[in-house]
């Protein structure tokens, strides 16, 4: 199964064997060894990986600390020495609680409940046309559904997944709102942290809201200006 990991871990030897193990049982790609907290924290704000190696007796920030900073979307294998850290780790978004040493076996079988855990919650994909964006697909679970460009009303983005709402159904995208805000183009615009709008469906503007159909979303300070921009084109 094709994925992407990194390890973070102050020891240059358990940073090692565990890119032995990934390289010689896998066909993850590992994008980066990081030795401490913050160098994990510079590479994953211009990066993203599926996964991660994260070790808890680090310096600066221990793992449970930098865990705690994390995007849901970073799935976590803990790798320590320490067993008394098991039970708090899983109140992140832990796969597996790996103890070192790691075994081989060990290893293994955390292999085959990460994969089962990507299996059961695939990261699903927006492909847009490249001529016309006419359309795109969503994929949920083995199945390409096709959506109409300009049917969609708006992204709403909501923890771990994006809702797409339409006049006639929501979709839940798993995929963060910047992702999908990078693959599209006005009259989609983003608003709000939390909001992608189509400005075809807006039906008024109205003291920092938009109202489209019965919703009422906020427009904020941050994306007022360039939403302005974009409405100005359409100002008699």
């Amino acid at each position: 199964m094709n994925l992407t990991c990194i390890i973070i871990d102050d020891e240059p030897n358990a940073v090692s064997l565990l890119e032995i193990l990934v390289a010689q049982n896998t066909k993850w790609q590992l994008l980066s060894k990081c030795y401490d907290a913050l160098e994990a924290i510079a590479f994953l704000k211009e990066n993203k990986a599926d996964f991660i190696f994260l070790d808890i007796n680090m310096p600066q920030l221990s793992g449970m600390e930098l865990a705690g900073l994390l995007s849901r979307d970073t799935k976590i294998i803990f790798t320590t020495a320490y067993s008394e850290y098991a039970a708090e780790s899983y109140s992140f978004q832990t796969i597996d609680y790996l103890l070192k040493p790691i075994t081989l076996k060990r290893f293994l079988e955390a292999m085959q409940k990460i994969e089962a855990y990507f299996n059961l919650h695939p990261a699903n994909q927006i492909a847009i046309e490249a001529t016309g964006n006419e359309y795109f697909f969503v994929k949920s679970g083995k199945v390409l559904r096709k959506i109409l460009l300009g049917e969609i009303q708006y992204f709403e983005g909501e923890k771990e997944y994006v809702r797409m709402v339409t006049p006639t159904e929501q979709l839940l995208i798993y995929r963060r709102l910047k992702e999908i805000e990078e693959q599209l183009s006005p009259p989609f615009v983003r608003v709000h942290n939390s909001y992608i709008v189509n400005c075809k469906q807006i039906v008024k503007i109205q003291d920092n809201h938009i109202y489209i159909a019965n919703k009422q979303i906020p427009i904020s300070e941050k994306f007022r200006d360039k939403f302005m921009a974009v409405i100005s084109q359409r100002i008699f």
